[in-house]
């Protein structure tokens, strides 16, 4: 049946029926080289191949990701602001503050990626920043947003990069003040989207719920006065687009472990395990990442011009193996208690399960996909239905592992189908973090697959049936 198979395409491609073929090769840089090397070791120790079709190229598009994602340690302020100041006089025999003599500008929700500098995972950002023009001139608006992003591009936590964005502003234009809030957003460990308990009807939109939040600010000048008045007018601002800066600060601090990858460490017989920080459960059973790994990410980050002994990147190799141990391949057990199941050959109930937790790992860039898997199915009536936990333990089994939506989808199919007896669907929604934080960065981007088997293959009613039910859920 293949629901363990791969599967590869193995033809050429052509445009207009004329065969494809590059006739040069792009000259690659030295630490484009190192990188790709550091990934084979990584996907040797994940016991995968990386010769097999699907994973040749992933060394480089892994290499040119981090790369791209890390060009800002390439880049200056004063190469993007200089020529780029005009003047804006103030107001014209007024007493007041306007134009570019001390009126507030304020550019909000400007979308940008970072990477951890604790997990090398990408984390997503909304940045609002103001400043205070001084010498009546002003500064292209777009340039604020350029800013943040030369900072965005690089080993990054929350505050410094704040910091760094509201230090590059101010030295680059010198206004009389300079104001960084930012929302940040990180991806969460895989232990802590199985473990949740309660399902989230809603789950499948792209809300940001469940990931690891954080609001941090910086400021300098006039603006650094939090009691002042163009503080005060700043925030107010934010308060427009539904961000509550003195609410947040209100809320406990969570700005130094804020990283669900950054452990803290226990002693487990006489060993420092790392212990989830937002579970709070240790595991004896964690293994040691291979020496080899740690290594090559070592190299990975030296590649992009850091110093790997910097003190926050320390234990930055240890986490990133920790992390991507998670979907070694391996034979993991789907936890699948048949209780009476077998092949069903009368089926006139129809039977969902919505929103079951998947995380899983893109075998193309090596990052994180996540979202909700609908089942559908038929099967006897009066029957007990195939319980949510076996479910769980399938989308389990074959997230934990390097994948491709597509082919998990139609795995997840195949072996409920086993179970049941042939008519089953299937709808996988996963946001793809290879598509929002890198190349062409589409926040907010979402990625639909179905596998439809037996009935619901020819059947447009009971697909219907199947497809309304999950709409009727997410909208409810």
């Amino acid at each position: 049946m293949g629901a363990l198979d791969e599967g590869h395409f193995n033809g050429d491609l052509k445009e207009n029926g004329v065969k494809i073929n590059k006739c040069f090769k792009e000259e690659e840089s030295e630490s484009i080289r190192n990188i790709k090397e550091a990934v084979k070791v990584l996907l040797q120790g994940l016991g995968e191949d990386f010769n097999r079709e699907g994973l040749r190229k992933t060394p480089l598009r892994v290499a040119k990701a981090l790369t791209e994602g890390t060009r800002g340690y390439k880049q200056n302020v004063k190469d993007i602001v200089q020529g780029a100041l005009f003047p804006e006089a103030g107001l014209d025999k007024a007493v007041g503050l306007a134009g570019g003599a001390g009126g507030l500008v304020v550019v909000r929700d400007l979308n940008l990626f970072s990477i951890c500098e604790s997990c090398l995972l990408p984390f997503q950002v909304k940045c609002h920043v103001g400043y205070v023009p001084s010498e009546e001139r002003v500064v292209g608006l777009s340039k604020l947003s350029r800013v943040a992003d030369v900072f965005a591009k690089r080993l990054q936590s929350p505050q410094r990069l704040a910091d760094e964005v509201c230090s590059g502003l101010q030295n680059g234009i010198r206004p009389d003040g300079v104001a960084v809030v930012l929302q940040c957003w990180h991806i969460h460990s895989p232990e802590a989207e199985l473990n949740s308990a309660i399902p989230n009807s809603n789950s499948s939109k792209h809300d940001m719920e469940g990931w690891e939040k954080i609001l941090v600010s910086s400021s300098s000048g006039i603006l650094g006065d939090q009691n002042g008045d163009f503080w005060v007018d700043f925030v107010s601002l934010l308060k427009f687009r539904g961000v509550d800066v003195e609410k947040a600060r209100s809320q406990p601090s969570i700005n130094r472990n804020w990283c669900p990858y950054r452990p803290l460490d226990v002693v487990c017989n006489g060993h420092s395990t790392p212990r989830n920080p937002l579970t709070h459960r240790v595991s004896c059973k964690t293994e040691s990442p291979l020496p080899a790994m740690q290594n090559a990410v070592s190299m990975m980050i030296q590649s992009l011009g850091e110093d790997p002994s910097r003190k926050e990147l320390t234990g930055t190799p240890h986490r990133f193996v920790q992390w991507l141990m998670n979907y070694k391949k391996c034979d993991l057990q789907m936890n699948m208690k048949m209780n009476g199941f077998g092949s069903i050959h009368v089926q006139d109930e129809f039977r969902s399960e919505l929103n079951i937790q998947l995380q899983s790992l893109c075998e193309h860039h090596l990052l994180p996909f996540h979202g909700v898997v609908h089942v559908g199915y038929f099967h006897s009536k009066g029957a007990e239905p195939i319980k949510r936990s076996v479910l769980q333990s399938i989308v389990h089994f074959f997230g934990c592992k390097l994948q491709v939506q597509e082919r998990l989808s139609r795995q997840i199919a195949e072996t409920v189908s086993s179970i049941l007896g042939g008519d089953v669907m299937v709808v996988v929604e996963a946001n793809h973090i290879c598509m929002i934080s890198r190349g062409i960065e589409k926040v907010g981007s979402s990625t639909a697959t179905i596998a439809a088997l037996g009935r619901f293959s020819n059947d447009p009613k009971a697909k219907a049936t199947f497809l309304n039910s999950i709409s009727n859920a997410t909208a409810a």
